[in-house]
């Protein structure tokens, strides 16, 4: 083959470009595909160059092997060769690839192309290798080379290699600024607009100078240099320096209030400076604590922002591009300025494809409306929308928590606390309570009301923590406490939904008939709670001393102590055993019940996962405490408390009513976990489901009184006769110390399965957990031998023989199901 023809067999120059099969590389080849013959150089074959060659910079023996077959097809003269392959990360920290990719790579390409005759080698390097200036001061090729991180300092020993290396061969070396196109950008520029668009925190805050800057080139135009530098290769000097850029630099603040006005219309993007070292601790904390964060909340990403980059924030490139309009003839069609437009248009149309397109991880929403075949911008959108009009319609709750905190001030004063620890706490309450609140107006700080939510919690706790001799004082934390927590968090909009979950999906599970999250579901609970509220509220204050006695019509207490049943009961040395009066703390329980079950949208079961987990956690498992403490008070301390017995009726009739919802929102999380959807995620924010999104019932109250009242009772709950008839079966066996004399182990036998047959039954009126009535069996067939064991007389073995049996019987028939639960009917047995 002649070894000294210029061009193939068309007549067109040779052109070799390396990275050929990368993006850039994919469009160079493009555009010079018309004039020339494109040789593609890369690890994976280039589809858009004419030919394309294995080749693996860091082999000696890969890049000879492409070099021969190169010479053998086309011959040793190349008009040109583009070298674009280069490693690159943003870590920060050093890699040995940055010196065996960039630096010895193109090493080993020089000494692989020394065998051709090159008219241009055109190296593809950074502005970034110069020293940064300031505020207008500009940089151009004579500007001292000091880069400040990996990258660049890869790239200036690089370009160093190049002068030492090149020997005869003509180069150019391309500074070029930060690259850009229609889609996508530099990450940090993708990334800065990802911030703004997820309205992350981050993206208000910013450690260097704002007014610093550093320019960008369209992919366009940087295409335009490469082609006009080949173009006019034998033209240029021999070693060749060029920066290309666009010349007008916006500044980071300018960036951020442009992207806020494109992306949503706000003309400033608010952005607080705030001190390195601060920002630097912040994200080195970021960095460490994201092994330790689960994959659910950060898909398992590390933080983009890392230490390194806080000391490159105030980096400022301008750059003077007379040296590229003098030689070459160019200046950039595109402004950065305009082209933002296009890009967050690009984004808004289409935000999963663009989060792809830029390598950057999807927010949750935007990935589960790109499922659902929904546009998430326009999703987000008309969540805003709403959140926005309900939080306007709202602001006067945090007003008024405002003015609470005046009165938090005021209280200790007025009520006259005794206790200066109490005084001590309304102080900071106040405090705490004004700032949380001041914050929740605005309607992104949503986190602000569940600080004030908290705020009302501690004002639960504190009487009891610091066990308050003022009765007052105890009145007034508990009732301003409440205020608090329902004025932060139970008025609309819900805070802590993700806007997929509350802007699509369902209002009824999938497969049932009706919304576990109805209010008339809820009422009883809630009404029951202050059952138990009160009660317990009553007790706490004897505890605690605020009144000399309680009333307890039906039980005395011990002979050698003048106290009644629940006077015994409620100063015994298991209630002392608490650290705080247990009353109070059942008092509190109640209160939250309460406030639990007014927070929330009628779609909470998908919306509110947590909260209707903590909701249950509060009556399923508190309500099993309570009913123990109700079967040993006769065991372990010979007397009953009738008040006690009320409140844990009032829990143990919640169990019920509280089922399906539980239900609902357990085997929602089940299907989604299966779906492939994050657990913990979902938990926390809520989820979409299957089925239409269908619009809330505004229109449970305006229906008949009787209809109401008959869904409120009958809402996922039914009275069969067979289990009604056990509940006296129960009772009359938690009493037969009364009703059968009977003594010692027997007795505590009786009354230990009499509660827990009361509270099976009572469990499997609801419908979901109708299966639970099956163990009446194991409790009848307990009765078939306590007599014996406890060597009972004939009465009590004919008692427990025939409760034996009709519990056994009551418990085979199953009774109706007037609804629907989806697959959870399988489980209803």
């Amino acid at each position: 083959m002649d070894n000294e023809i210029n061009s193939d067999e068309s007549g067109r120059p040779i052109v070799l470009i390396t990275g050929a099969s990368g993006n850039i590389g994919t469009q160079i080849c493009r555009r010079l595909s018309e004039k020339y013959t494109t040789i593609g150089l890369d690890r994976e074959k280039s589809e858009s160059a004419d030919e394309s060659y294995s080749c693996d910079l860091t082999s000696d023996d890969s890049i000879e092997l492409a070099m021969y077959k190169i010479r053998e097809n086309h011959g040793k003269r190349i008009a040109a060769v583009v070298h674009l392959a280069a490693y690159f990360d943003f870590t920060g920290e050093p890699n040995p690839l940055y010196d065996e990719v960039n630096v010895q790579g193109t090493k080993r390409l020089l000494k692989g192309l020394s065998k051709f005759s090159v008219e241009r080698f055109i190296y593809s390097s950074t502005m970034l290798v110069h020293e940064a200036g300031v505020p207008g001061q500009k940089v151009d090729e004579n500007s001292p080379i000091a880069p400040a991180w990996e990258y660049p300092k890869s790239k200036a020993k690089t370009e160093q290699v190049i002068k030492e290396n090149s020997g005869d061969m003509p180069y150019s070396i391309l500074r070029l600024a930060g690259l850009y196109d229609d889609e996508t950008a530099v990450p940090t520029l993708s990334h800065q607009m990802a911030r703004v668009y997820e309205r992350d925190f981050k993206s208000h805050v910013y450690a260097g100078d704002l007014m610093a800057g550093q320019a960008f080139i369209h992919q366009e135009d940087m295409i335009d240099v490469f082609d006009k530098v080949i173009a006019l290769r034998s033209a240029l000097p021999k070693a060749h320096t060029l920066l290309a850029g666009e010349e007008e630099v916006m500044s980071y603040q300018a960036l951020q209030n442009r992207l806020g006005k494109l992306l949503f219309k706000e003309s400033e993007w608010n952005t607080i400076n705030v001190p390195d070292a601060f920002a630097k601790a912040g994200a080195w904390m970021q960095v460490k604590a994201e092994p330790a964060v689960p994959d659910a909340i950060d898909h398992g990403e590390k933080p983009f922002i890392k230490p390194f980059m806080i000391d490159l924030a105030s980096q400022h490139y301008h750059l003077d591009i007379s040296r590229a309009k003098a030689q070459l003839d160019w200046q950039p069609k595109h402004r950065i300025y305009d082209k933002l437009k296009t890009l967050t248009s690009n984004l808004k149309s289409d935000p999963s494809t663009w989060y792809k397109k830029n390598g950057i991880t999807r927010p949750d929403w935007v990935e589960i409306s790109s499922e659902k075949n929904k546009n998430s911008h326009k999703i987000r959108k008309q969540y805003e929308k709403h959140y926005r009009s309900q939080h306007q319609g709202s602001l006067w709750a945090h007003f008024l928590n405002m003015g609470i905190a005046f009165w938090l001030l005021s209280a200790p004063t007025i009520l006259g606390y005794v206790s200066q620890a109490m005084s001590v706490s309304n102080y900071i309450s106040a405090i705490a309570l004004f700032v949380f609140s001041s914050l929740a107006l605005s309607w992104r700080m949503g986190w602000a009301r569940w600080g004030a939510a908290l705020v009302g919690i501690w004002l639960l706790c504190a009487p009891l923590f610091f066990w308050t001799s003022s009765a007052a004082g105890y009145l007034n934390d508990t009732l301003v406490g409440m205020l608090i927590i329902g004025f932060a968090v139970c008025t609309r909009p819900t805070p802590g939904v993700s806007n997929v979950a509350a802007e699509t999906g369902p209002a009824i599970p999938d497969g049932w008939d009706f919304n576990p999250s109805e209010w008339v579901q809820r009422i009883p609970i809630i009404v029951l709670a202050f059952v138990g509220f009160f009660i317990s509220r009553y007790l706490c204050a004897y505890q605690l001393g605020h009144i000399d006695a309680v009333w307890d019509p039906f039980f005395s207490g011990l002979a050698s102590d003048p106290q009644n049943g629940t006077e015994e009961i409620i100063t015994s040395s298991f209630s002392k055993a608490w650290p705080v009066p247990d009353a109070g703390l059942g008092a509190m329980t109640y209160a939250l019940e309460i406030l639990t079950g007014l927070i929330g949208s009628t779609r909470r079961w998908r919306t509110m996962p947590w909260l209707v987990m903590l909701f249950g956690i509060m009556i399923v498992p508190l309500g099993a405490i309570s009913i123990f403490f109700i079967i040993i008070q006769p065991i372990l301390m010979g007397t009953w408390c009738t008040l006690c017995l009320i409140a844990a009726a009032a829990m143990l009739i919640q169990i019920p009513y509280s089922l399906d919802e539980l239900v609902a929102t357990s085997a929602f999380l089940y299907r989604r976990k299966k779906q492939g959807r994050p657990l913990l995620r979902i938990f926390f924010t809520g989820d979409t489901d299957e089925g239409a999104a269908e619009k809330l019932n505004t229109t449970e109250f305006e229906r008949p009184v009787g209809t109401i009242i008959k869904d409120v009772v009958g809402g996922g709950v039914t009275f069969p006769v067979n289990l009604i008839l056990c509940l006296p079966i129960g009772i009359w066996l938690m009493f037969t110390r009364i009703t059968l004399g009977a003594e010692g182990g027997m007795a505590n036998a009786d009354h230990i399965i009499g509660s827990l047959v009361i509270t099976v039954v009572v469990i499997a009126l609801a419908e979901t957990g109708r299966a639970a009535r099956f163990a009446l069996m194991p409790l009848g067939a307990a009765l078939l031998v306590t007599p014996f064991v406890y060597g009972a007389g004939g009465i009590s073995i004919a008692a427990s023989i025939i409760c034996s049996a009709l519990l056994i019987g009551l418990s085979l028939r199953k009774g109706n199901i007037h609804n629907s639960y989806g697959l959870w009917d399988k489980a209803i047995v």
